[in-house]
């Protein structure tokens, strides 16, 4: 739950206390303040009498309350009302000199704790937390599940498992899917875990405790904590009017047999004459789940395992149950292909398993932006995928190699600046085919002069799983060097990264001179070789005295920008012999300093900056 969706109340008792109280308020949209001191009340601050009538009728209307005063006070004000840890709300305490930030009660479930952090921040206050797991920075076992769209099961109590955990007893953990959660598990793993892709490779009774991340049923001694996540697709084909207790009974009697819990469902399918079988109805319901159904156009894009000419004459498909499994799924692979089942009734249905493939794991290829030249300049999610991957293939005339050096050992790394294309999907064919994870490193944010649609082409005919993760490009490289907004209100309100027309051809509705017209912040990559070209298309519509910027390899350690105006462009490329790896700017917004933003004016009211009533003490 973020700040922006929490309802949160703020309780003070004293003048410095309310001072603290309202700006906590700022930082909390939907928060209201109750306060003994006597104030003019609005919708937002409210005159109490006492605390404990306050908590007798609204302790649970708010999902947290932050206390302001003595600690004492808090305890004994919130004490009778407390009832366990997945209903009470979270509630911290802050002293009225907001030195400490306390959380007092629902620290995970709750997440005081988190809030304690977020209030430690805003104040300048130190965040005191005493549960285990936050203070050795492990895992919160028993907030997990909510975190990441999982359900959890364990085989003995939950405190059991965490106290196990928390006293780092030996952990094996078993990711047999992928997904955010999965990655953060990974890349957070304490030195005491385990980590294992299968069942198969784990002997669990050599553990003291099992944490599994996945699908299937696991029958153990071993104290174990399971996370399902909604990754099962299953298709379906019955009879007509077939009756919704047996056809649950024995679908989820299936589930087991192929050892998958029925907690890790998503979803179940069938073709559109079944829309309004109460069956599927009720077999939705109870597990709370979707219930999709497609047309026999739709079923029939699926080729499956087991075509029937049986089906195809009666339904006009050659099978449901894999088709609808397969397009819930979004691949073509089932866990269990077409199964058929005889009711006691005599009534048949016939079922099929698929992954949904969001989850599985796999071969994965991620282009990634390498940003503009400092490697510190390589997002966080950038630098852990390419601490982790398998092959890194790095455009080395523009990408440094010192972002090479974060590859993990036994990783392949090579240059692709001398490479063709296919000698480059060469490499990532030999590699996906294995199922290793692919790094595809470019220089700055792959969707500018990137060239990656070319291989996104390729990837998509063969099927490849592939994302982007952006980077820093070197236009905002160069605002960041210049100290430059490049969008000021009244001067400039719009950014045209483009290029001048050389070898390769512009779009006819894309021309320098046209795009001049705006007067806009331009950035022009790839063209420091027809500048004279450049500058006489730019002063066609440009003043000569329009502030410019040369930046030449901006934010590498050999980086060296000129500043002047539209008419020396020529000029300063000739002398300094720049021939690539240049970025023209040009625009009223370099350097400047003037027009203030509406933004944070103090007439300016929004839903995150509330127009402040003037409150009297008396």
């Amino acid at each position: 739950m973020s700040e922006h969706t929490l309802k949160v109340a703020i309780l003070c008792f004293t003048d410095q206390g309310l001072l603290i109280a309202k700006t906590l308020q700022k930082e909390f949209y939907r928060s209201k303040v109750y306060t003994t001191r006597k104030v003019t009340a609005n919708k937002d601050i409210h005159q109490i009498d006492t605390a404990s009538q306050l908590m007798s009728a609204s302790f649970n209307s708010y999902d947290a309350w932050v206390f302001v005063g003595a600690l004492g006070i808090c305890v004994r004000s919130i004490a009778p009302h407390i009832k366990d840890k997945t209903s009470d709300p979270a509630i911290i305490n802050v002293d009225d000199q907001s030195k400490f930030v306390q959380s007092v009660l629902s620290g995970h479930v709750g997440k005081a704790n988190i809030l304690t952090k977020q209030v430690g921040r805003i104040l300048d206050a130190q965040a005191v937390l005493s549960t285990s797991s936050d203070l050795q920075e492990l895992w919160s076992l028993d907030t997990l599940a909510e975190t990441y769209g999982w359900k959890a099961k364990s085989n003995t109590g939950t405190n059991e498992i965490i106290s196990l955990f928390v006293n780092r007893k030996s952990t094996a953990l078993i990711l047999k899917i992928k997904d955010k959660g999965t990655s953060y598990l990974e890349k957070s793993c304490p030195d005491f875990v385990d980590i294992y892709y299968d069942l198969e490779d784990c002997s669990l009774d050599t553990y003291e405790l099992i944490i599994y991340v996945g699908y299937e049923v696991i029958d153990c001694k071993t104290p174990i904590i399971t996370y399902y996540a909604p990754c099962i697709a299953i298709g379906s084909g019955c009879a007509k009017d077939i009756a919704p207790s047996l056809l649950i009974e024995d679908m989820e009697s299936a589930l087991y047999q192929k050892g998958i819990a029925k907690e890790s469902i998503y979803a179940i399918g069938s073709a559109s004459i079944k829309n309004e079988e109460q069956a599927y109805l009720d077999f939705a319901s109870r597990n709370k789940i979707p219930f999709i159904t497609y047309t026999g156009d739709e079923l029939n894009t699926i080729d499956v395992a087991n075509p029937s000419e049986v089906v195809k004459k009666k339904v006009g498909v050659y099978g449901v149950s894999e088709a609808a499994a397969a397009l819930i799924a979004g691949q073509s692979k089932w866990l269990v292909e077409k199964t058929k089942v005889l009711t006691q009734s005599g009534k048949k249905f016939t079922y099929a398993f698929s992954l949904v493939g969001v989850y599985e794991r796999k071969a994965s290829i991620a282009i990634i932006g390498a940003g503009s030249g400092d490697p510190e300049l390589l997002t966080l999610k950038g630098q852990y995928i390419l601490e982790n991957a398998d092959c890194i293939l790095y455009a080395g005339s523009l990408v440094p190699e010192a972002l090479t050096h974060m590859a993990k050992e036994g990783a392949l790394v090579r240059n692709s600046a001398s490479m063709t294309l296919e000698e480059q999907i060469a490499i990532i064919d030999r590699y996906y085919t294995q199922g290793k994870s692919i790094v595809r490193l470019h220089s700055g944010d792959p969707s500018i002069y990137g060239a990656i649609q070319e291989q996104m082409t390729i990837f998509d005919e063969k099927g490849y799983e592939y994302y982007i993760v952006p980077g820093i490009s070197s236009f905002q490289a160069a605002a960041a060097y210049l100290k430059s907004e490049f969008t000021i209100p009244e001067v400039a309100q719009t950014i045209i990264l483009t290029r001048g027309e050389g070898n390769t051809p512009m779009p006819e509705h894309e021309k320098i001179a046209d795009m001049a017209k705006l007067r806009a912040t331009m950035c022009i990559f790839l063209s420091v070789g027809i500048a004279k070209k450049i500058q006489k298309q730019l002063l066609e519509y440009y003043p000569e005295d329009t502030p410019l910027a040369i930046l030449y390899r901006v934010s590498w350690p050999d980086e060296k920008v000129w500043i002047g105006t539209l008419s020396e462009l020529t000029q300063i490329i000739k002398t300094n012999k720049l021939t690539r790896t240049v970025m023209i700017v040009v625009g009223e917004a370099i350097g400047a300093r003037k027009n203030r933003s509406w933004l944070y004016d103090d007439k300016w009211h929004h839903i995150f900056r509330k127009k402040e009533k003037i409150a009297e003490n008396s």
